[in-house]
């Protein structure tokens, strides 16, 4: 009880609407759908209102489509709005503050970008609250309740090594939570991680899917001893079948995947039934739509996000940049929400062949998860024509494989050149991620 009442304690000097939000998105996700899709309607005319009346930029495209704010009246209604890029918030930077931007409590991020390019943006006070609640509500799921000890392994997208260390210091006794690196995984760094986790008996672990996974397979290869957390919670990355067995296996628990977005606001969440990711409709809405734009209530497609919140810069049909496999069943537990069946990945890990067809990154991670002695690897799109293949190789790998993954990848293309590099490690990117296959192509 005294570590919840601190943490929440701590929450609420942030923002005393924290706790009340909190306990409303509990309440509503047994809420019917219909009244969910209410209360999100009314928020999104709220906010569409709002961009109108207070943003440059939505005010001259509403003008410049002849349309007003009473013209979205539904959901479908959207579609009536262009798709939303970081290109065009880059280019109309000045025209995405609001009006009255000085009486708002705001705070800025930048993103480390897919590409390395950083990306600027604002969160209102109360959006940035009420995400930390969507985060806790979908923790929920799997066990958590606020105040429980938990340790994260991850980077700057989480806050890891982002802050001063008596902020850090502070930030964990009051949150009742201990931050682990994801930018240091070597053997000396991981075989504290281990000692940290069995030291403090943790009762969740939250981190990068890649980071959890490597850990993991240290834990494995290096035959040691881990306390068994309630649950293990992963997001930032796709969740690959063969990571979520083995970190299932070696902690000894359930694996929860879940995603979210914070410059657009969108997050959904595994629950104990795993039949897809709950997507959440109390602080944004979530779009998948086809190469049209037009909304999707089933299949593969572009995730677009409106805030409904977010006042300090309105993000309306924003491209996320992430594909994802939306279905339209409820799940058996009783929460009515949609489902995401996957979040693909990133756009940025599709590749396009020289006949013109686009190969998702997974089906090359499936491909080196079935071969022997590879410990890492990086699948990377230099030219439409090559592909580069940098392998970090375990003592048993056997150079033979290299022309079977060659006449695997070859289905898919048989004008891809594909050139392997062995190298030492594979580098993360600056928010401390992994990312096994990557596009450098300026246009898909």
């Amino acid at each position: 009880m005294f570590h919840k009442a601190l943490f929440i304690s701590a929450h609420q000097v942030g923002d005393v609407n924290f706790y009340p939000a909190y306990k409303n998105l509990i309440k509503d996700q047994f809420q019917p759908y219909e009244l969910l899709m209410e209360n999100q309607m009314c928020q999104l005319k709220s906010m569409i209102s709002f961009a109108y009346n207070n943003v440059p930029y939505y005010n001259k495209l509403f003008k410049k489509l002849n349309l007003m704010p009473e013209d979205i009246k539904k959901l479908e209604d959207l579609e009536k709005l262009p798709i939303l890029t970081k290109g065009i918030i880059r280019n109309n930077w000045e025209d995405f503050k609001p009006i009255n931007l000085h009486k708002m409590k705001s705070y800025h991020y930048t993103t480390s970008g897919s590409t390395g390019t950083p990306f600027k943006y604002r969160l209102s006070k109360f959006d940035r609250f009420l995400s930390g609640a969507m985060c806790y509500r979908g923790w929920r799921y799997g066990g958590y309740e606020l105040g429980d000890k938990i340790v994260f392994l991850a980077g700057s997208s989480l806050g890891v090594g982002v802050k001063s260390s008596i902020i850090t210091k502070a930030n964990e006794f009051l949150r009742n939570i201990k931050m682990l690196s994801s930018y240091d995984m070597d053997h000396n760094n991981m075989n504290k991680y281990v000692g940290t986790i069995n030291s403090l008996e943790p009762n969740f672990i939250n981190g990068y899917a890649s980071s959890v996974y490597f850990l993991a397979n240290y834990i494995k290869d290096n035959d040691l001893k881990i306390h068994p957390p309630s649950a293990i919670f992963v997001t930032a990355e796709k969740l690959f079948p063969i990571m979520r067995k083995t970190i299932q296996d070696v902690f000894s628990c359930e694996v929860f995947d879940g995603y979210g977005l914070n410059d657009g606001g969108v997050s959904a969440y595994e629950c104990e039934e795993h039949n897809g990711l709950h997507i959440n409709t109390e602080r944004s809405i979530m779009e998948v739509v086809n190469d049209d734009g037009t909304q999707m209530i089933e299949g593969e497609g572009s995730i677009l996000a409106t805030s409904l919140y977010n006042y300090a810069m309105p993000f309306i049909r924003y491209d996320t940049g992430d594909n994802g496999y939306i279905i339209g069943d409820y799940c058996s537990c009783g929460r009515n929400h949609k489902l995401l069946k996957e979040v693909m990945g990133r756009q940025q890990e599709i590749l396009k062949t020289p006949e013109g067809k686009y190969i998702h990154g997974g089906f090359f991670s499936h491909i080196f998860w079935e071969i022997e002695g590879v410990k890492e690897f990086q699948i990377i799109q230099k030219k439409l024509d090559t592909i580069v293949i940098n392998i970090v190789a375990k003592e048993n790998f056997d150079e033979d494989q290299l022309n079977l993954i060659k006449e695997i990848i070859r289905t898919k293309s048989k004008e891809w050149n594909i050139e392997f590099k062995y190298v030492d490690k594979i580098n993360q990117t600056v928010a401390g991620k992994y990312k096994y296959v990557i596009s450098e192509l300026v246009n898909l």
